[in-house]
């Protein structure tokens, strides 16, 4: 994730990219038992599957859900332009 090396090289800060590492795992297990439970991202774009999401501090998890496999499609930071780039 980018947004780990940023955290961890860019602001030195190698404790906290840790955090987010382990805050995402646990969020995407803890979802895990029900992943389609919650409401589907509205996108514009026509998907083959819809898009998901996880909040975890400032950023967002986006996963798709594939007969029993749930995949991550993206992470992004909560105020980039999700229109643009979902």
């Amino acid at each position: 994730m980018s947004a780990v090396n940023y955290i961890a090289d860019v602001l030195k800060n190698k404790e906290a990219a840790l955090r987010l590492i382990d805050d995402v795992e646990a969020a995407i297990l803890e979802r895990r038992n029900n992943p389609v439970a919650f409401e589907p991202y509205r996108s514009a774009k026509n998907r083959n599957y819809p898009y998901y999401r996880i909040y975890v501090k400032n950023y967002v998890v986006y996963y798709v859900v594939i007969g029993n496999v749930m995949e991550v499609r993206r992470f992004l930071y909560g105020a980039r332009d999700r229109e643009r780039l979902l």
